[in-house]
């Protein structure tokens, strides 16, 4: 697997924990609990099981990205801001997607 697609799992699980310097403002509105190391883990080997399903032997980034609602979604604990403002976890992973560069 490539590493620059590894780091980019790797850094998408730590943008979801609120106490990280690098985690995007709204992390920290929403989120008291981030994911941990197996969720890296489990991105990592779920984007190599869409690829190898998709017929390439190497995982893309695509990949990590296709898989991360699935694997992130439970591992999320928001606050009461969240919950006030009606988001939910997939909000949140959606939005982190869309400020998390490749």
């Amino acid at each position: 697997m490539a590493d620059h697609v590894i780091d980019y799992a790797v850094s998408l699980v730590r943008k979801t924990r609120p106490n990280y310097d690098g985690a995007p403002n709204f992390i920290g509105e929403w989120i008291s609990w981030g994911a941990g190391p197996r969720a890296s883990q489990y991105l990592i080997l779920g984007a190599k099981t869409r690829a190898i399903l998709n017929g390439r032997p190497t995982p893309e980034i695509a990949d990590v990205k296709a898989v991360s609602k699935p694997v992130l979604r439970h591992r999320l604990v928001t606050n009461f801001n969240a919950e006030a403002e009606n988001v939910g976890t997939i909000d949140i992973i959606e939005r982190l997607l869309e400020t998390q560069v490749s």
